[in-house]
């Protein structure tokens, strides 16, 4: 193996049978985290990291996980933040990478919406479902980042 590994905040995450068959193909490990207990491949390289329900738990356990060597996939933007912190590549489902260009305009973002729900309600919405473009962007990026991470010493 090399070393890599794809670490999963897996509760929500929409695109976890694409990772096993990246990861699967590029050899790579990964730690599916969640706070109940997920079905996941019976697979050497997939193992499922089941944490406790406290808030933040799954965060928690990737944030101090993550290193250079890892990818994590994730929706949540304060995880992403404290990945990328640790130094690891960061993508959201939808394959768009999180960068540390890019972390901070989106907490604020995220900030600015967290008050106009808590203002409007409900009624703005949220965001477009996933799409099939979202899980091909996904399945390209996550490639990329693999054989990126692989051709580093």
């Amino acid at each position: 193996m090399s070393g890599l590994q794809i670490l999963v905040d897996a509760d929500a995450c929409p695109v976890k049978d694409e990772i096993y068959r990246v990861a699967w193909r590029h050899e790579v490990a990964v730690k599916v985290v969640s706070n109940s207990r997920l079905r996941v491949p019976d697979h050497p390289l997939i193992e499922r990291v089941v944490v406790s329900d406290g808030f933040d738990a799954a965060d928690d356990w990737i944030a101090a996980a993550a290193d250079g060597r890892s990818i994590v996939v994730t929706a949540d933007i304060l995880l992403a933040d404290r990945a990328l912190k640790a130094g690891a590549t960061v993508l959201a489902p939808t394959g768009k990478p999180f960068t540390m260009a890019s972390i901070g305009p989106a907490i604020a973002t995220r900030a600015i919406m967290a008050d106009l729900r808590s203002g409007m309600g409900d009624g703005m919405g949220g965001p477009p479902p996933f799409s099939r473009a979202d899980r091909s962007q996904f399945l390209q990026a996550l490639d990329h980042a693999l054989v990126r991470l692989k051709r580093q010493p």
